[in-house]
């Protein structure tokens, strides 16, 4: 069976030591046949992210950078100029199959910060809607802490659980998660499924062994506890030899780490137990039944509204008694929600303009207080 068939939207984590050989330049023949792989699974109406490490690496072959280990301000450097010519590579290699390349850089705050990551997941959510590929980096060049290749692992996991992912693939030096580094123990045994990530399975990730990536088993590990707590499924598979997604359709060896619970789940189980209430709204009786049966939050329906608070942050929604009913993430800031608060969706249109949400929480936002034991059970 191929592993990839249950999954539309996917995104591949791409570490250095695939992109870029020994001697700091590009494998540029693995990368045609990577994208021919990749061309071939959106032909099928799948929708692709890259995580693509890679701009460290190239950077520092670009600038004569020999040295074993990088100061911080030549790990900027290199990323800065890496970053040009990764861009270029994947451009022109997805470029072949007539498939348009958006770049995006990211930085730790962008997907730990609600307003951040709202307007990240917008233009991901874009570029794939208008049929292109975002490839993604962190933003290395501007790191104010020391820069580690491994990272990507788990950037590539909030970047898929940030834009609901249904698959992370993560393509590395080997094929999957041992019981032991098989470097190390020649009686290692591949495990084919990891049900849930127990501390028992942290326990087999050892080191990095590759001469570029820092990350080794231990962050693909870390990334598959962010991805499959948030309802992703996460591959490890093998991606040094050519086309390594044609070979893992076919069913080469890997690692896949089941979903713990539906997107659905844990979203609701995020709003509802992880994230701070920075204000509250209380509605009428109308709107607090329309609220039960499923239904966004209006501004028509909004009586009152508390505290400061932006788009993308969590609000309290309250009946007219006071009491809460549902909680949800607020598509307007406190001072939009004032202004438009009672009114119906063509004075919002005035007030605030067409590309404006019309409403004060969308339904796939909001979870019903009633709905936390469920939730977080």
């Amino acid at each position: 069976m191929n592993p990839l068939a249950p999954y539309r939207r996917i995104t591949i984590k791409i570490g250095s030591a695939l992109l870029v050989d020994k001697a700091g330049k590009l494998r540029a023949a693995w990368l045609a046949e990577l994208a021919a792989d990749i061309a071939a699974l959106k032909a099928e109406g799948r929708e692709i992210v890259i995580v693509s490490s890679g701009a460290i690496a190239l950077g520092r072959g670009l600038l004569g950078l020999s040295a074993p280990v990088l100061t911080l301000e030549q790990s900027q450097a290199a990323a800065s100029a890496g970053q040009i010519a990764l861009s270029q590579a994947w451009a022109e290699a997805l470029g072949q199959h007539d498939i348009v390349t958006g770049q995006i850089l990211i930085t730790p705050n962008i997907t730990e910060e609600r307003r951040y990551f709202l307007n990240a997941r917008t233009t991901i959510q874009t570029l794939l809607g208008l049929g292109a590929i975002p490839i993604i980096n962190e933003n290395d060049s501007v790191a104010t802490a020391e820069i580690r290749y491994g990272d990507n692992d788990r950037l590539s996991a909030r970047v898929a659980t940030m834009i609901e992912a249904d698959l992370l693939v993560l393509l590395s030096d080997i094929d999957g998660l041992y019981t032991a580094p098989p470097a190390r123990d020649p009686d290692a045994a591949h495990i084919p499924v990891v049900e849930r990530i127990t501390p028992a399975i942290e326990a087999m990730a050892g080191g990095a062994a590759s001469h570029l990536s820092r990350g080794g088993m231990t962050t693909k590990v870390e990334a598959g506890k962010i991805a499959t707590l948030a309802g992703t499924a996460m591959i490890i598979a093998k991606g040094t030899e050519g086309h390594p997604l044609q070979r893992l359709g076919a069913g080469g060896l890997h690692t896949l780490f089941h979903a713990a619970t539906s997107r659905a789940q844990s979203r609701k189980r995020w709003i509802m137990g992880t994230l701070q209430v920075s204000g509250s709204v209380q509605v009428d009786a109308g709107a607090a039944g329309a609220l039960k049966k499923g239904r966004s939050l209006l501004p028509i329906g909004v009586t009152r509204i508390t505290g400061a608070f932006e788009r993308g942050d969590t609000i309290a929604v309250l009946d007219p008694e006071g009491r809460e009913i549902a909680r949800g993430l607020s598509g307007l800031d406190s001072e939009d929600a004032r202004l438009v608060m009672g009114k119906r969706s063509h004075a919002i249109v005035e007030l605030l303009g067409a590309g404006n949400r019309a409403e004060m929480v969308h339904r796939d936002n909001m979870v019903l207080t009633g709905s936390i034991e469920e939730t977080t059970a």
